[in-house]
């Protein structure tokens, strides 16, 4: 019986280990530009540039802001809800309690264990701030225990912070 299971063993890290050898030896990379096209459908393209103007992020997430409504951000707050609550008065989940987070300091809930790089982070939860950290918080602050995959899309992205803005005794103007 043994024979057999390990025979079964070897023969699936054979074909597994087939499989990675020759990947690496056949490895073909996607082409620049799709062979077969589509009438009537466009391709996007984007390029990332070395270095980015953080007063031009700036001004294009407050531009976002005012092109974005709160309720649309209440809808995409649900994938939030999981983790944090965004009542007045709401307890901490998983993650901190998010009522009034914007214009807070970076790990400053009292009740809330942050991770030792949240809480020694030290800068304040502005619209750049929540806006990068929201597109991906594992890249924006290194260290953070916080899971979230992150919100690719801006206008989503906007339309949730200008929600969290609105769930506070004291909103940040807009300017």
């Amino acid at each position: 019986m043994n024979k057999i299971i390990v025979s079964v063993i070897l023969v699936i890290l054979l074909v597994l280990g087939i499989n990675k050898i020759t990947d690496i030896i056949f490895y073909v990379g996607k082409p620049e530009k799709s062979i077969y096209q589509v009438e009537g459908v466009t391709t996007k393209t984007t390029t990332k540039t070395a270095s980015t103007n953080s007063d031009d992020e700036l001004e294009n997430i407050i531009t976002l802001l005012t092109t974005v409504n709160a309720s649309d951000g209440e809808k995409i707050f649900i994938k939030c809800a999981a983790c944090h609550s965004i009542t007045k008065g709401g307890g901490n989940k998983i993650g901190p309690a998010l009522w009034g987070i914007l214009g807070r300091q970076v790990g400053s809930a009292s009740d809330y264990k942050y991770s030792k790089v949240m809480a020694t982070y030290g800068k304040t939860w502005s619209f750049k701030e929540m806006d990068g950290f929201i597109k991906k918080p594992k890249d924006w602050i290194k260290g953070t225990k916080m899971s979230f995959a992150g919100l690719k899309d801006a206008k989503e992205r906007s339309a949730l912070i200008l929600y969290m803005n609105n769930n506070t005794d004291t909103p940040l103007p807009l300017q």
